[in-house]
């Protein structure tokens, strides 16, 4: 129970408090309460770190627990998905918005875009200024919007519009490296104002009379 856990005492050895459903926790001589959970997969005990106590609550700890079983029911090791999904995070944080990004200015450099244009190309990312920190897999069409929206307030209709096409190259160089899983700056196509036009007079010669 929750009042077992809060009351257990350190001993000169560590000891267990058991659940149930392979859910215990630990009791170290320093006073430390580690959550664990005990399985069997292929045919091997094994056991997987749910956290520790206060920090993770007594629910807490059953719902993680639960959340490995199903995992189990699935013919996978917890721990193993535990360690990938670390991995996963790790490699997410590194590949942020402006990471990405600049990786593809560097791939077009490569392939021989003008000067001019890979200068236009970085003067887009610097407008993204508040994404590029973030991880581009976690990035979402709203985000984006609220960076453009406020290009559209100042009055850079046209400029929101490159800006926005460039995000969309990025997204799309980010899915073909696998480092997102879908461009949402094609999401907002249709969201931003369209310039209007401004047609001048043609200069014509005076016509013979």
């Amino acid at each position: 129970t929750d009042s077992a856990i809060k009351n257990a005492k350190p001993r000169a050895a560590q000891y267990k408090l058991h659940d149930e459903k392979g859910l215990f926790a630990i009791v170290r001589p320093t006073g430390g309460k580690l959550w664990r959970f005990k399985y069997r997969h292929q045919g091997k005990e094994q056991q997987l770190s749910l956290g520790t106590y206060p920090d993770v609550s007594l629910k807490e700890a059953r719902e993680r627990r639960d959340v490995a079983r199903k995992v189990i029911a699935e013919g996978k090791d917890p721990s193993t998905e535990k360690k990938r999904a670390k991995i996963a995070a790790a490699i997410s944080a590194g590949n942020t918005f402006k990471v990405v990004a600049e990786e593809f200015i560097a791939k077009r450099q490569r392939e021989g875009m003008a000067d001019a244009t890979l200068a236009k190309c970085r003067w887009h990312l610097d407008r993204l200024d508040n994404l590029q920190g973030r991880p581009i897999a976690e990035i979402e069409a709203f985000e984006l919007l609220v960076v453009l929206r406020k290009m559209e307030t100042r009055g850079n209709l046209e400029a929101a519009r490159q800006v926005r096409s460039f995000a969309s190259r990025v997204f799309r160089y980010g899915v073909a490296t696998t480092r997102c899983k879908h461009d949402v700056a094609a999401d907002l196509i249709g969201a931003l104002t369209t310039p209007t036009v401004k047609h001048h007079a043609a200069i014509v010669a005076p016509v013979e009379v």
